[in-house]
């Protein structure tokens, strides 16, 4: 599947199925190799022609943006160090070049080099560099998922593309004690997908024995009460020290007032990269954030490297809990857990990766005895009278055990308990990792609660682990809401399975016609489930007539694994004067105008008469029939209506016609022709005008996704723009800021 983003062609990007989109630029030839990545095969052999320095680049030009930073990124394999460049022109002339640092060692494997930087001034075209230096002649340097766009960012990140990657420079963050700072270029193998990691990392180094920190100098604004979470790949020094890194949180002062650490546990050797994570809850004078790191223990010279560095909102474990993620996670320690009673002691697993379902650690719950204990959470908000489900996720890890009782404890606001729920108990066979949900109602009083988990060892030094712990209110698995107003209908999907399920959703009218409803990527046919909530507005669905939604979730066999289906809906469209013209991919440009006349519909068919001599009746061939053609004549009534109704017709897709029921009309996907807008009174003042539409009838649109901001937020804007002036250079309109659809 091709890069998101990328301005390179498929076969530029891939290699496949041939080399058509590169040429040689220095002391080299091009052939096609074998063994790519992506999936078809081939892979760019740059051949040297004799030892030194070659060069490969794109035989396009792209078009770019003075000003505006580009990154470059490709997996390379070879005998040699090699480099990446972004190669900046103006028509034919090369204004510069901006070059990756060279890769510290040679690499045989796949391992990703990357580099960034903005255009410089008269640049209007850029191409991509691929170079590495060779020992002798006839020696290949392998190439392949190559990128050229806009910088690949992690949506929702508060801080900037160069803090997140150190692409362009590192400049994004500063020395806080016996530390310098630098980029380095080490040999990483990154999955193919992971277009976030790039092949330049950001490097402290001590500078003598000792604590070693930086810290970011972005200081992106938070929300006193949210929850963030931070993470950053590290790759930690293999002699023995203690790598960190650090959530901070500051005052409309800039003075820190909140720290919370992380620290890594690596396996021994640490060779890789690791993600960790820290999560902390921004105090209620915190104005904005920032992230530190460092080695504790530290030798002189010693370096850590930190790659894709993120803060963020932090996510939900299940929608809607309310256990935060550090005591869901437990990636950077065992937050609030308590052992209430027994032999039992409680420990964030290690080393980095060895048990986890989430992120990289989980609780371990160790027994010295075959006895039984208690271990009891922090306590969390809830409201009284409602149904909950605690949910844990557990894997004995050594040893054997009996069972797992989950239970709720329940208190009041003065923290006196006013209950507690029977539980579930669960077998423990096996070594698998097993889902352990436990329901109960929060009896009269109840504002917080507490998780109890009840474990018996069978064997002495049994091991437990615990991960993903969650509580949440439990709302309806299914639900769907009338939005008539707005003309659609929204499905709300909870508690749906993850891991390799795909899911599809169809709209069953009575007659029993299933129709697939539509989402960002298109119908929802089998796609992928990623999220456990899913929320879908229906800008389709038919008026004044009732249907529902039924739901089929598939393994990744194919096999059915699950059906649902909502309740009964009926949309209704209250003045039947009026009517909706949508772009099924483009919602919020839906509009609901104001009928002057319905169409008189023809329905034209492609004939051939041939009149045979001496024969009354002629022979005609005919084609099939086609779709329905007539005339939509329509009101505006004011100036935004009528900018509203240019803005739905300006793009020329494919729209949706819908009438009130009992008009003889059906729901219909048209093209529009030419349009003419007439006013209504010779008066200037006047803000009506009738619209004539040229109908032809068009097939449902398929492969056609919901465009939406897949994420984005105003933090993004903010955190790349630092006014709004500034936006006016980039985007035309505000629905070009909510997609980050930029101008050229």
């Amino acid at each position: 599947m091709p890069i998101p983003g990328n301005l390179l062609s498929s076969t530029t990007e891939t290699i496949d199925p041939n080399t058509s989109g590169w040429t040689a630029k220095l002391n080299c030839t091009i052939n096609m190799g074998i063994g790519g990545r992506t999936g078809g095969g081939g892979c760019l052999s740059v051949r040297s022609v004799a030892a030194g320095e070659m060069q490969a680049r794109t035989v396009s030009s792209y078009a770019v943006t003075a000003g505006t930073v580009y990154y470059a990124f490709a997996d390379a394999a070879g005998a040699s160090t090699e480099r990446i460049g972004i190669r900046w022109m103006a028509g034919a002339t090369e204004l510069s070049v901006t070059w990756s640092l060279t890769t510290m060692t040679a690499s045989g494997a796949w391992h990703r080099v990357s580099v960034a930087g903005p255009a410089p001034m008269g640049a209007t075209q850029a191409q991509v560099l691929l170079s590495s230096t060779e020992a002798g002649a006839n020696v290949s340097h392998f190439w392949e998922n190559i990128y050229l766009g806009a910088p690949v960012r992690t949506i929702g990140n508060l801080f900037p593309f160069n803090t997140e990657s150190s692409e362009v420079d590192a400049s994004g963050w500063a020395p806080v004690v016996n530390a310098s700072i630098s980029r380095q270029t080490p040999v990483m193998g990154w999955a193919v997908d992971n277009y976030l990691a790039g092949g330049q990392t950001l490097a402290m180094t001590a500078v003598a024995a000792g604590n070693a920190s930086i810290l970011a100098v972005d200081r992106p604004t938070v929300t006193p009460d949210q929850e963030y979470l931070a993470y950053a790949y590290m790759q930690p020094p293999t002699v023995a020290s203690t790598a960190w890194i650090e959530l901070r949180f500051y005052d409309v002062n800039d003075n820190q007032i909140q720290a919370t650490r992380s620290v890594l546990a690596p396996p021994t050797p640490a060779t890789g990269m690791y993600r960790q994570r820290v999560s902390a809850t921004a105090p209620a004078n915190a104005a904005s954030c920032s992230l530190a790191a460092g080695l504790d223990g530290a030798s002189a010279g010693q370096v850590l490297r930190l790659e894709t560095v993120v803060i963020a909102a932090a996510p939900e474990l299940q929608s809607g809990t309310v256990v935060p993620y550090a005591d869901g996670s437990f990636e950077q320690g065992v937050a609030g857990w308590t052992v209430a009673n027994g032999v039992a002691t409680i420990a964030r697993t290690s080393p980095w990766g060895d048990s986890y379902f989430e992120g990289a650690y989980s609780l371990a719950i160790t027994s010295s005895t075959a006895t039984t204990s208690t271990i009891r959470s922090a306590k969390f908000p809830v409201v009284e009278g409602a149904n909950w489900r605690a949910q844990i996720l557990a894997h004995p890890y050594a040893g054997t055990w009996t069972n797992v009782v989950v239970r709720v404890r329940w208190y009041n606001a003065a923290n006196v308990e006013v209950g507690v729920s029977g539980g579930v108990s669960y077998g423990v066979p096996g070594s698998a990792w097993y889902v352990m949900p436990s329901d109960s109602t929060a009896p009269a009083g109840a504002t917080q609660a507490c998780i109890d988990l009840v474990v018996t060892a069978a064997t002495g030094g049994a091991v437990l682990n615990v991960d993903q712990v969650v509580l949440w209110e439990v709302l309806p698995q299914t639900a769907v809401e009338d939005h008539s107003d707005g003309g659609y209908a929204t499905l709300t999907l909870r508690e749906l399975p993850l891991d390799d399920f795909t899911i599809t959703v169809q709209r069953v009218a009575a007659d029993g016609t299933r129709t697939l409803v539509r989402g960002p990527s298109g119908l929802i046919d089998r796609q992928p489930i990623t999220s456990d909530l899913l929320v879908i507005e229906d800008h389709e669905a038919p008026f004044g007539v009732q249907y529902y939604y039924a739901i089929t979730v598939y393994t990744a066999g194919g096999a059915v694994q699950v059906t649902r289906s909502s309740g009964p809906l009926t949309l209704t469209l209250a003045d039947m004067n009026e009517a909706w013209l949508k772009d099924p991919g483009n919602p919020q440009r839906n509009l609901r105008v104001l009928v002057k006349q319905a169409p008189d519909w023809n329905e034209p068919i492609e004939q051939a008469t041939h009149r045979v001599r001496g024969r009354k009746n002629a022979v005609i061939h005919s084609g099939i029939r086609g779709g329905q053609e007539g005339d939509l004549s329509v009101w505006t009534r004011s100036d935004e209506e009528r900018k509203a109704l240019r803005l739905l017709l300006s793009s020329g897709n494919a729209l949706l016609w819908q009438v009130a029921p009992g008009l003889g009309e059906e729901d219909m996907y048209v093209n529009v022709g030419q349009v003419g807008r007439a006013r209504v009174s010779p008066l200037a003042q006047e803000q009506w005008r009738a619209w004539t539409l040229p109908l032809t009838e068009a097939d449902m649109p398929v492969n056609l996704g919901v465009n939406g901001a897949a994420g984005r937020t105003w933090q993004d804007v903010l955190t790349e723009f630092a006014t709004w002036a500034d936006l006016q250079d980039v985007y035309d309109t505000w629905e070009d800021v909510l997609l980050d659809r930029r101008t050229g």
